[in-house]
């Protein structure tokens, strides 16, 4: 548990175990925090990004939009993992609403919410689990999937909007 005020960075999630997570949860009642980790982990956006995605985006594959907290755009291709997901979730959804990410009362999962749940399903001894973890274990993925190599992180500074790859090097903890 961190100290209020105090300034703590989050571990990365493992991408297969988030993945194995999001699936399994999809099969029982958590079946839309399923889907959040599964989107969280294949896109590497950030969580108010995702909170805001809604059935179109989906539908119509990805979408383009302006990222909160930089308000620089985005495009944002979807995977076929997130969209056989989608499609097992969307019979679960209230056809009369655009959003997805809704708790079993129907109500828009918040932030904290997301990161309680994290914290549940993925905390261990010395680590700290946010859905910043999510997004680091995509970063990770991407990395390893590119031979660890200094294209990987360049790719990432791009996915990621970082103003430098000195800076996604340090954001994924490699040295």
């Amino acid at each position: 548990m961190a100290i209020k005020g105090s300034i703590t960075k989050s571990n990365f999630i493992d991408y297969d175990k988030a993945m194995a997570t999001g699936r399994e949860l999809m099969k029982g009642r958590n079946k839309t925090f399923g889907f959040y980790i599964i989107v969280a982990v294949n896109t590497g956006l950030r969580i108010g990004d995702i909170l805001n995605l809604k059935k179109e985006h989906f539908e119509n594959g990805g979408s383009k939009f302006r990222e909160q907290k930089t308000n620089k755009a985005k495009d944002l291709p979807l995977n076929d993992k997130i969209l056989k997901a989608y499609e097992e979730l969307k019979p679960k959804l209230n056809p009369r609403s655009e959003e997805i990410f809704t708790s079993q009362k129907g109500t828009l999962f918040t932030k904290q919410q997301i990161n309680r749940k994290l914290k549940q399903h993925f905390q261990t001894r010395n680590k700290n689990v946010s859905s910043h973890s999510l997004r680091k274990g995509f970063g990770r993925k991407v990395y390893e999937n590119n031979n660890s190599s200094d294209r990987g992180l360049l790719l990432l500074s791009q996915i990621f909007n970082h103003s430098a790859v000195n800076v996604t090097r340090n954001y994924l903890d490699i040295s």
